[in-house]
């Protein structure tokens, strides 16, 4: 990882958009393809200008058709391009669920390893926009039980460079999890320059001592604030951002555990069948013994989509003051 001293502050949009055309730069294998990334420079003007700089056989407006955006661009990588291919919004990615599943993840596998796929497929997700049904899903769990594909969901401006950027060089198609509502609302500071960040590893966005809280995307940001609320209180809890949802960092999950011994998983996705499963199967398997409570899941509901009155919205997200009572609670069993 080379990193340079310089660091600039920018938002979670900006933070893409530096990855991507530091990316177009470096490589010229790269390429970006999807609805409205070329003339209109994507929905949230990530990719604005980019047509101008780098013209349309790199930078690709595409028809409204997911199946097609992912084909093409899964045949591309296997010949050697570095396609990035947009699906506007998560909740249209459906449509290439075969072209991701049956073909993507297995290009390796069934080649013999005489053929890689490297592919990223960048998408927003998750809600609390007024989204409501077709713009605010979280879809990490359809696709978490897929070996060959990896999934990324990082929450920090920082770590969005850095692992969008080792997405784009990683052999393998990284399906890049963009949650919406941090896109400008998140600010930090930004290495200058090139620098990635391992695929695979979990970051301890804050130490503590008595509760471990796992989470990742907008509710990161949430779960450290219900943290430092906590804190002021005299308690102490340890915050880890998993950014990679898989591979999972089950070292950093379960060395926090040996000190706090009580576990709380965060997500925004439905509870039933989520990633917060799969964290507390893995801990009862392997670390049954360093629980002193429970392993608490505090998901969102098991419904099918996100409402778009705002009581419903509000309902469907986990605010912070829930979060909050949750750790007091595991703290105090």
């Amino acid at each position: 990882m080379a990193v340079t001293t310089k660091p600039q502050l920018m938002n979670n949009v900006e933070a893409v958009r530096a990855a991507l055309h530091d990316a177009l730069v470096r490589d010229d294998r790269v390429l970006i393809m999807g609805e409205d990334v070329g003339a209109r420079g994507n929905v949230f003007l990530i990719t604005k200008g980019f047509l101008d700089e780098f013209g349309p056989k790199r930078i690709i407006d595409t028809p409204l058709a997911e199946a097609s955006i992912v084909g093409v661009a899964v045949g591309m990588a296997m010949e050697g391009l570095r396609p990035i291919a947009e699906i506007q919004f998560a909740d249209f990615i459906y449509p290439a669920f075969n072209q991701i599943v049956g073909e993507a993840a297995k290009t390796r596998y069934r080649s013999n390893g005489d053929y890689t796929c490297p592919l990223v497929i960048r998408t927003p997700y998750g809600g609390g926009v007024r989204g409501a049904l077709s713009h605010s899903v979280s879809i990490e769990a359809l696709f978490y039980h897929v070996p060959g594909l990896k999934i990324l969901a990082p929450s920090t401006p920082a770590d969005i460079k850095g692992l969008l950027t080792a997405a784009i060089e990683d052999p393998d198609p990284v399906l890049f999890l963009e949650h919406k509502k941090t896109y400008r609302s998140v600010k930090g500071e930004v290495p200058d320059g090139y620098y990635t960040i391992p695929i695979g590893k979990a970051d301890v966005k804050k130490i503590g001592s008595q509760l471990t809280v796992v989470s990742y995307g907008y509710n990161l940001h949430q779960a450290l604030d219900a943290a430092n609320r906590l804190q002021a209180e005299g308690l102490s809890v340890e915050v880890i951002d998993l950014r990679s949802i898989r591979p999972m960092d089950r070292t950093t999950i379960l060395e926090s555990l040996k000190k706090t011994r009580k576990l709380l998983i965060i997500h925004e996705d439905n509870k039933f069948g989520g990633i917060g499963a799969e964290i507390s199967a893995m801990v009862v398997e392997e670390a049954f013994f360093d629980l002193d409570a429970p392993i608490r899941r505090l998901c969102g509901p098991d419904v099918p989509a996100m409402g778009y009155a705002h009581p419903l919205e509000e309902e469907f997200m986990i605010s912070t003051d829930r979060m909050a009572q949750a750790m007091r609670e595991l703290i105090a069993f």
